[in-house]
């Protein structure tokens, strides 16, 4: 893949199709689950809810969404990549973003049947804190916990 301009910006509503259509793709392809809500209401969660207990930020390639997270200073509630343009550091590059506003410590949850997640958190330093299954999707999940190094 050649070298891509990226650019992190928080989410603004105008992207707000753009990015949920991305989101649903990059779920499907990593879970294989549709999902459960409506477009609309996926635009919704996004725009009234995600937003007010998160920050989002938005990895932009001129006009086009490629990758979304959702994060606070000790949880990472999403993090996707638009699977046309994984690989080029853009999950990397959300995930710092993340790190540089935590408390020192971040936990997220993945699906244990999205292996590319687990390897891409295990790669950035996330261990395996817990499992269960208490999601929409009721799937296993996994939970990861990342712990900055102080000393």
């Amino acid at each position: 893949m050649k070298s891509l301009n990226v650019n992190i910006i928080t989410y603004l509503a105008e992207f707000a199709e753009q990015t949920v259509k991305m989101w649903r793709d990059s779920k499907f392809e990593a879970i294989g689950v549709k999902e459960s809500h409506s477009f609309e209401s996926h635009v919704y969660f996004l725009n009234n809810i995600l937003t007010k207990e998160f920050v989002v930020e938005l990895a932009m390639v001129d006009a086009k969404v490629v990758g979304m997270i959702a994060y606070n200073q000790t949880e990472i509630s999403q993090l996707y990549v638009h699977r046309g343009y994984q690989k080029a550091g853009i999950g990397n590059a959300l995930l710092q973003r993340a790190k540089d506003h935590s408390s020192g410590r971040i936990a997220l949850y993945t699906f244990e049947v999205n292996k590319k997640a687990q390897r891409f958190y295990e790669k950035n330093g996330f261990k395996i804190i817990g499992r269960g299954h208490e999601n929409e999707e009721n799937l296993p999940d996994i939970q990861y916990e990342w712990r900055a190094n102080k000393e």
